[in-house]
């Protein structure tokens, strides 16, 4: 059957985010019985070495002197927390609501793009931004029965991985992208190994563990090649939609894996969450610009690290 350049790189984007939120799937699976530093050491070995040889037969490693930039280390620095936040908030809340929280990222870079980098967003995209950032206080609800005090470190690592995108939209065109993500994957992978003993030392590895991790590092090398195909192939405005496919592989593995049925307020304040999104985006396409939302479907979409 042939598909258009669209229709191929919408299936394309949707096989990225199935295969972020398996890789998700994965390590909340594992993180019950290791902590998330020992998961940052051993799922990021893994992505380091398959990352490094992608990069090295892209013949970018000669590229990595010039990594040595203030930027390049703030967008590290960035990943680290955002990949913390993340693994702890996945430890402890269904996968579906991270997911969930998870799509107000574009909405927070638009959002910081105007408030730092001075792009204009009109009061349009502010009320989407507003109503957006509404549905993720449903998901969460502050100060209501059924509150789960690590949807915070979700909102957490949200506001990283804002950060480390607009960071990263500084970083110089002539830094090949597969570099900064080995830096970053290999940053990651030592910084949680400066963190194995704070929090509690190693555990010992299992096949199943181990598997699974390296599973999961696969699984982010297919979710970001993925991604790139998807951006090559069709228009940025048509694919960039299809990024919220990682909320239905989400509610479904949550479901089918781990036995979470996700509850009304979650399922309005995602629906809510995911309509600002599209209507943030529609509005950039029809002031005739592509960013900051549409750079949220790039390879860096989601922390490198998780």
């Amino acid at each position: 059957m042939n598909l258009s350049p669209n229709l191929r790189a919408a299936l394309f984007m949707a096989i990225s985010m199935a295969g972020f939120t398996l890789n998700d799937a994965l390590t909340k699976t594992v993180i019950s019985d290791m902590h998330a530093a020992q998961v940052m050491v051993v799922r990021g070995t893994f992505a380091t070495i398959m990352i490094g040889l992608l990069a090295w037969h892209g013949g970018v490693l000669s590229s990595l002197s010039s990594l040595r930039r203030p930027l390049v280390a703030v967008r590290a620095a960035s990943e680290i927390g955002s990949t913390l936040c993340f693994l702890a908030a996945l430890a402890q809340m269904p996968l579906a609501n991270v997911s969930a929280i998870l799509q107000a990222l574009p909405l927070a870079v638009t959002m910081g793009a105007a408030l730092f980098l001075n792009e204009p967003v009109g009061w349009r995209r502010w009320t989407a931004i507003l109503v957006g950032f509404a549905g993720v206080l449903i998901i969460v609800r502050p100060g209501f029965e059924g509150f789960n005090s690590y949807s915070l470190l979700a909102l957490l690592c949200v506001a990283f991985c804002a950060l480390r995108d607009l960071v990263t939209r500084r970083i110089p065109q002539e830094i090949p992208s597969l570099a900064v993500s080995f830096a970053t994957a290999l940053f990651v992978t030592v910084i949680g190994g400066f963190l194995v003993v704070p929090y509690g030392g190693w555990t010992p590895l299992t096949v199943t563990s181990t598997s699974m991790l390296l599973g999961a590092a696969v699984l982010l090398i297919i979710g970001y090649q993925f991604i790139i195909m998807a951006m090559r192939a069709g228009d940025i405005s048509f694919v960039a939609p299809f990024r919220y496919t990682a909320l239905i592989w989400a509610l479904l593995l949550g479901l089918l894996v781990f036995g979470e049925v996700p509850d009304a307020a979650m399922l309005v304040g995602a629906s809510i969450v995911v309509a600002s999104g599209l209507y943030t985006l529609y509005r950039e396409r029809h002031a005739g610009k592509t960013q900051p939302v549409a750079d949220t479907t790039s390879p860096a979409m989601a922390p490198d690290g998780v």
